[in-house]
């Protein structure tokens, strides 16, 4: 008989009595380092034939594989049979939405004096479960069902961990589900203990990132999990997006002025196709539908070469979903200097490295966006990186852009862990930009998150506050959201806004191509700042007339004059639309009764219109603080148009379809697949037939 063999007999014949203070304590101290831990800790590093997800459990496979001692072996054995045992915590990393994976958590194996489910701390979450010892797994259950697992444990008794099997080949003879609600119920069995959070879809959500992932607790066998009990395991969507009440109808007599700051960002077009390409959707308040109309690029007129930095063309169409009404199109398209002739430019790298970051279309796919940015820069151009996490820090000291082995081995060893320190990062990202400036240059930070700033400044209105200070000296600010499930929108159009930059969604690589690739000289290098328009309506000509889109750019009537209120810019190349329903004097689709006491003032204007309104802009030279003026009449009617007008209007129609608008009448999704087809045009990399198809997957999901 060797050592085993007596270990074995001994602890048979004479086990150690249970010590229930050394359990609680242990249990108190597990709990501490994972509270401790809790978004902190690095991952941990893979192993080169491992996948990252993976990586931990081949280490501690491999580590136990070299314990070739006995000696070693024994006391292991020894401090697992008087002690509560060790519990090792798995992070349960998400997928894509739709698309989760279980996490199974092994809890040592303990022959006597199992705790029941009811003495684990109520309040101790792991991955999103409930933390504790389980009770044993019941192997006789005959309903018991096996799902797959990525991580099990062996249940010869040896603690051994398995990677990359199912959990019914982990378990073995038992036929412990892995999958379901909690049983409390202790069970006599000598099955291997464990702790599985299995995530799960939760019903139907609004968008992607309401699909839960549901906490499924099992200690002995399970009952299916109930809807509810799912839910108030789900991990919570703390989503937030910058929206605000849709733009009512205005009549003329009364409120003839309409004024806004122009927009060019597109973050809620990507947004709601990465809604709408996981089955659900999107939140009404992620649509904004000027960002929708804005993604696409059009054929819009250049402006002259020694002329203003953009030209503004407006065209009236009837309008698609309502005969009686007219749509004023306008169209506004920047000059685009020669790439060549470009000034040089400084940029920092913002990065969000926080926990939050830590899943495959966070911080990995941030690397590649930012990977394909760089081949975009000039040699003369330089690059800087900075990091925040629980606390900014700088990767990378300003480095000429041809130096891409430097910059790229410095993006390879950025990795996710720890809280948001969001302010601290902000606030050394602009000393970095500082130290670059040189005159004649253009310095911007690009900042790189999913918005969830939970460290130092966090409301967005402080945010804005700060960043309007720093926009003064400068240094602009544009914003890449990244990931689904915390993206805070309305901290990141807070500071894209007022840090005189654009902000974007990344949600595959093809729109980082877009955006860092195509769109790159636009977004990086303004041609004309604090751009606002002003339309005044005429109402012998127009009763009623409403804004499709653009609250959140609204400003005052008084603003369009006052050179200190903050608007959009417009970059190199840029353009940007905006549409208006408005109802023709005398049409049966006027929405407001005339007023008995008051007169709209016709018999003091011409009888017959000539013009349907007039068309401000003011814009100010980048750097310059007095504002120039471009003004022009609004026509009553124009020549047909083509594509491009047709098929903003077929987008400004499918923002209002996913946002419930009521001012669409019978149109629906088949009339707005319909005239967006019709207007693709040339469409040379596909993103209209895109469109075309995230409307035909709205259509499905709505059951219209």
């Amino acid at each position: 008989m060797d050592e085993f063999d007596k270990l074995r007999v001994g602890l048979k014949s004479a086990p150690p009595a249970a010590d229930a203070a050394a359990k609680a304590a242990t249990l108190a101290r597990a709990m501490e380092n994972f509270d401790r831990a809790q978004e902190t800790a690095k991952p941990a590093r893979p192993m080169s034939d491992r996948s990252a997800r993976t990586g931990i459990l081949t280490g501690v496979r491999a580590m136990l594989s070299k314990f070739s001692t006995r000696p070693m072996l024994t006391a292991t054995a020894s401090v697992l049979a008087i002690s509560v045992g060790l519990v090792v915590v798995l992070p349960a990393l998400r997928q894509a939405p739709g698309m989760p994976e279980p996490v199974v958590v092994d809890v040592a194996k303990e022959k006597t004096g199992a705790p029941r489910a009811e003495d684990a701390a109520p309040d101790a979450v792991v991955a999103g479960g409930t933390a504790g010892l389980a009770p044993k797994v019941d192997e006789t259950r005959a309903d018991a069902t096996i799902a797959p697992a990525e991580m099990a444990v062996s249940p010869d008794g040896s603690g051994a961990v398995m990677a990359d099997t199912p959990a019914a080949t982990a378990i073995g003879e038992s036929s412990a589900t892995l999958q379901g609600a909690v049983s409390s119920e202790p069970q006599n069995s000598a099955a291997t203990d464990m702790l599985i959070v299995t995530p799960a879809p939760i019903g139907r959500a609004k968008s992607e990132a309401d699909v839960g992932y549901a906490a499924s607790t099992v200690y002995q066998g399970t009952a299916s999990t109930t809807e509810a009990e799912a839910a108030q395991r789900a991990e919570p969507n703390t989503e937030a997006f910058a929206s605000a009440e849709v733009n009512p109808v205005k009549i003329v007599a009364e409120d003839p002025v309409s004024t806004f700051s122009i927009d060019v960002d597109t973050a809620s077009y990507a947004v709601v196709r990465s809604s709408l390409a996981s089955g659900s959707l999107p939140p009404a308040e992620a649509v904004r539908i000027e960002e929708m109309v804005n993604y696409f690029p059009y054929d819009y007129p250049a402006p002259a070469a020694d002329g203003a930095p953009f030209r503004p063309t407006v065209s009236v169409i009837q309008t698609p979903w309502n005969k009686d009404t007219r749509l004023v199109h306008i169209a506004i398209q920047g000059r685009l200097p020669a790439l060549a002739d470009r000034p040089s430019l400084n940029l920092v790298f913002l990065i969000d490295t926080s926990g939050s970051m830590d899943e495959p279309n966070k911080l990995p796919l941030l690397q590649q966006s930012f990977r394909l940015l760089l081949g975009q820069l000039h040699p003369e151009d330089q690059v800087a990186i900075v990091t925040y996490a629980g606390s900014a820090g700088e990767v990378l000291a300003p480095t000429p852009a041809n130096d891409r082995a430097k910059i790229l081995s410095a993006l390879d060893r950025l990795a996710a862990g720890g809280s948001t320190a969001g302010q601290e990062g902000l606030q050394q990202a602009y000393q970095v930009a500082e130290g670059m400036k040189t005159k004649g240059e253009v310095t911007r930070i690009l900042l790189a998150t999913d918005g969830d700033f939970n460290v130092g400044i966090s409301d967005p209105e402080e945010l804005t506050k700060y960043i309007a200070e720093k926009r003064e000296t400068g240094t602009y600010l544009s914003v890449l959201g990244f990931g689904r499930g915390n993206l805070d929108d309305a901290t990141m159009q807070a500071l894209a806004q007022n840090g005189n930059g654009q902000a974007a969604y990344i949600d595959t690589l093809s729109e980082a191509q877009k955006v860092l690739v195509d769109q790159l000289t636009g977004a990086l290098f303004p041609i004309a700042n604090d751009v606002k328009i002003q339309i005044e309506f005429n109402p012998t000509a127009i009763a009623e007339y409403r804004l499709i889109g653009y609250e959140t750019r609204a400003l005052a009537r008084e603003d369009f004059n006052n050179d200190t209120v903050d608007a959009g810019e417009i970059g190199a190349g840029h353009q940007v639309t905006a549409l208006y329903e408005v109802t023709p004097v005398g049409s049966p689709a006027l929405h407001s009764d005339p007023l008995r006491y008051q007169t709209n003032g016709a018999a003091t204007l011409e009888a017959e219109p000539s013009e349907l309104g007039f068309l401000k802009l003011r814009w100010k030279e980048p750097g310059a603080t007095t504002s120039q003026l471009m003004e022009q009449p609004i026509p009553l009617a124009t020549a047909q148009t083509g594509d491009d007008v047709r098929f903003a209007a077929a987008i400004a129609g499918f923002g209002q379809l996913l946002g419930g608008s009521k001012y669409l009448g019978n149109w629906g999704w088949a009339d707005a697949v319909a005239l967006a087809s019709g207007a693709k045009g040339t469409d040379t990399f596909g993103y209209r037939a895109e469109a075309v198809q995230l409307m035909r997957l709205g259509q499905s999901l709505s059951g219209n």
